[in-house]
């Protein structure tokens, strides 16, 4: 009896964990996205190593704030709004950084 508790328990933790880590796929393509971005920045040479470390450390803090979204396992709408709003101005970020005139 105690043996299929126990199992009970990990199996409802293990599905858990995987919703929670599916729970933002919108969140996740859009980063592999903007690092998409960043990257053909810097191959192009439009964005400075100064730049890139700035658009690179965003893009970090994002994922931290992801991660804590996903920690207990439910992404509320309020969670999922920040993170959209943080991903819109990394998003305008990179746009103005890649189309300044500074030179490389």
């Amino acid at each position: 009896m105690r043996k299929a508790i126990v199992v009970c328990v990990l199996l409802a933790l293990g599905v858990a964990s995987v919703s929670a880590q599916t729970a933002t796929p919108r969140a996740t393509k859009r980063q592999v996205v903007q690092q998409g971005r960043i990257k053909e920045g810097v191959k192009r040479g439009e964005l400075t190593p100064r730049e890139t470390r700035r658009l690179e450390r965003e893009q970090a803090k994002i994922a931290i704030d992801k991660s804590k979204a996903k920690s207990d396992g439910v992404v509320t709408p309020r969670e999922r709004a920040k993170l959209n709003r943080e991903q819109n101005r990394a998003s305008r970020h990179i746009f103005r950084q890649k189309n300044d005139a500074q030179a490389r």
